[in-house]
This record gives structure tokens, C-alpha cells and sequence, in this order.
């Protein structure tokens, strides 16, 4: 019945209160972003979802609009030169992962689960295929975030994925939860789209390449 029913019941109830409530913080941040660096407040980013079906994340923007388009990040020379001052402190405390609440809410997204693979991540969608971790909504943070994040290698985060789908259950929602608030309380916020790479990184890495809203 929780998986079915009231995860999703919960996931609705949450994030719409979330945007409620936090609709001041949502609008500070928009503002500091375009006094920061003037553009558009949000970019989305294609992330593998439930049945592997593609969908667009969403972030507030944290890099700079010079910041090259046509060019993947990991590409680019010194990367980190692109990120704002805002998006820094953004990035630091996990904030700019703040609009996916509206992911969560549009159902695209669960407050917790696997977190959504980059379009690209091949092996990390085909490891996660051996424990049925992309037939449930990715989450905001889930239990390979709070158990080894992106120092994680693929095989490693995949069993993890797989363990949290198999004891999916509303305590283990509730760990998974307040886990991430101890981490992001810590400042040693939960990273995406890595694997193996934290220990050579003491900054979140930059997203693989930004579609701005315009």
C-alpha cells in the first residue's frame, strides 16, 4: 500500500506545501541569481526517470551565461571559472536542487529514491537494470546518496539503488530523509552525476551541459 499509494500521496502533500511555504526563499534566490549574473533563473537538464523514461530536471542556474552552450562541461577548460558566487553558495548547501520540487510534484520525481541518471549514463541505467532501480521515480536524495555519494563507484551505487527498492518502506524513506538533512547541515551536500570522482573534487562538479529557460 506505501508503494502504491501513499509514497505518492506523500511526495503530492510535501512538495506542494514545499512551494508554499518556501515560495519567499524561491523568490530571494531568483533574484540573487539575476543580480548575481543576469539571465535566466532556471535551466533543465534530461535525467533518466521511471521506466527509463526521459524527462527535464530542474535547477536553479549556477553558472555563468558566457558560460560556452555548445561545448559539454567536462569539456571545458577550468570549468569552475564559469560558476557564479551565488550558484557557489547554491551548490554548497545543495539549494540549487531546490526547484525539483517540482518535479516531484508533476510525479516526474519522488522525495526520495535513486537519483536520476544523466541521459547519458549508460552503464550506470544498464547496472541499475539488475535491481529494478529504474522501475521506480528517481528522487531528490536517496540511500547511495547518503552512503557514499559520488565516491561511489557505478557497481557499488547501483547495489545500493536496488537495496533501497527492495526495502522501499516508509522508515526507510524516513532514513534515506533525514540522512540528507545531516548532510546538508554539514555542508557536505549530496552530489550528483558522478561516480568515483568526490575524492578528486572538493566542490560539486559541474553539470554535463545547461538548457537555460528562456
Amino acid at each position: 500500500m506505501y508503494k502504491t499509494f501513499f509514497k505518492r500521496f506523500i511526495d503530492i502533500v510535501l512538495s506542494f506545501s514545499g512551494i508554499v511555504l518556501l515560495s519567499w526563499l524561491l523568490v530571494l534566490i531568483s533574484l540573487a541569481i539575476i543580480i548575481d549574473d543576469p539571465g535566466p533563473v532556471l535551466f533543465k537538464q534530461k535525467r533518466v526517470g521511471k521506466g527509463k523514461k526521459l524527462f527535464k530536471i530542474w535547477k536553479f542556474r549556477s553558472m555563468k551565461m558566457s558560460t560556452p552552450h555548445d561545448v559539454p562541461t567536462h569539456m571545458l577548460k577550468n570549468p569552475e571559472q564559469y560558476i557564479t558566487k551565488i550558484g557557489r553558495f547554491l551548490r554548497r548547501t545543495s539549494l540549487d536542487e531546490l526547484p525539483q520540487i517540482f518535479n516531484i510534484l508533476t510525479g516526474q520525481m519522488s522525495i526520495i529514491g535513486p537519483r536520476p541518471a544523466l541521459w547519458n549514463q549508460d552503464d550506470l541505467v544498464a547496472e541499475r537494470d539488475k535491481y529494478g532501480a529504474n522501475d521506480v521515480r528517481p528522487g531528490l536524495s536517496g540511500w547511495a546518496q547518503i552512503n557514499g555519494r559520488d565516491e561511489l563507484e557505478i557497481p557499488v551505487k547501483a547495489r545500493l539503488d536496488g537495496e533501497y527498492v527492495f526495502k522501499m518502506s516508509l522508515s526507510m524513506d524516513l532514513k534515506c530523509f533525514w540522512g540528507t538533512v545531516v548532510k546538508v547541515l554539514k555542508h557536505d551536500g549530496v552530489v550528483e552525476g558522478g561516480t568515483g570522482v568526490l575524492e578528486k573534487h572538493e566542490v560539486k562538479p559541474v553539470e554535463e551541459k545547461q538548457e537555460v529557460f528562456k
